[in-house]
C-alpha cells in the first residue's frame, strides 16, 4: 500500500501536493465547524477549551514535542529507514517550501487536526474513540507497522496532553513544534543539495566560458 501511495505521489507536482494539503485541512475545519454546531450548546463552550495564558502551553506543549522528537531520533537510529518510510509525501510537501510557508503550513495542520480530533471527537466521545478514528484515517500505514505505531502513539500522547491540561493550545503547540522541526529537517536537507547543484552549474558555466572566450 505504501508503494502504491508512493507511485501516486510521484505523479503529483509539488504544487498539487500542497493544494491537496490545503483542501484536506479546510475540509477538517469545515467538518469541525459543522459537528461543533451540534455538539456545543454555546460558542463559549468551545472557546473555553482555549486558555492562552496557561504556562503549560510552553512547559507541556514544547516539552512534549521535544520528548517525541528525541524518541523519533532514537527510533531512526535503531531501525532501518524502510520501516518508517511514509512514501515520500512529506518530502514532496516540504522540500521546496520557504521557511515562512513551512511555519504557516505546520501551524495550519496543528490547529485543524487538533480542533477536530481533540476539540470535537475527544471532547465529546473520549480519548479511545478519538484514537480509533485517527488510526482509521491512517490505515494506509498498516503495511508499515512501525510507522503506524509511531503515528498512533503520537496521537494518543497528544490526547493525553489534552486530558491532563484541558487546554487545546497545549496539544496544538506540541503538534506544531513536532511538524515544524521535521519539516525544517527535510527543507534543510534539500537546501544543501540545491546549493551544491547551483555551485556545480556555475562551475560548468564558467568552464564553458573559458573554453569559448
Amino acid at each position: 500500500m505504501i508503494e502504491q501511495h508512493r507511485r501516486i505521489i510521484e505523479k503529483l507536482t509539488d504544487r498539487q501536493v500542497v493544494e491537496q494539503l490545503y483542501f484536506t485541512q479546510l475540509l477538517m475545519l469545515i467538518v469541525s465547524f459543522l459537528l461543533g454546531m451540534f455538539m456545543f450548546d454555546h460558542w463559549t463552550d468551545f472557546t473555553a477549551l482555549w486558555q492562552i495564558r496557561d504556562m503549560r502551553i510552553l512547559t507541556y506543549g514544547i516539552g512534549g514535542a521535544l520528548l517525541v522528537i528525541i524518541v523519533d531520533a532514537i527510533v531512526m537510529k535503531v531501525f532501518p529507514a524502510h520501516m518508517y518510510d511514509d512514501g515520500g509525501l512529506n518530502e514532496k510537501m516540504f522540500k521546496n517550501r520557504s521557511i515562512p510557508h513551512i511555519v504557516w503550513l505546520t501551524l495550519l495542520i496543528a490547529f485543524s487536526e487538533e480542533i477536530l480530533f481533540r476539540g470535537i471527537v475527544q471532547q465529546q466521545f473520549g480519548l479511545e474513540i478519538a484514537s480509533i478514528v485517527f488510526a482509521l484515517l491512517h490505515f494506509r500505514y498498516l503495511s508499515k507497522i512501525l510507522l503506524f505505531i509511531l503515528v498512533v502513539s503520537i496521537s494518543i500522547f497528544l490526547g493525553l496532553l489534552y486530558e491532563w491540561t484541558g487546554n487545546l493550545f497545549v496539544p496544538v503547540m506540541t503538534h506544531f513544534v513536532i511538524d515544524l522541526v521535521f519539516a525544517c529537517q527535510i527543507r534543510f536537507k534539500y537546501w544543501g543539495r540545491d546549493e551544491h547543484g547551483r555551485n556545480v552549474e556555475n562551475e560548468e558555466k564558467k568552464a564553458a566560458a573559458d573554453k569559448h572566450p
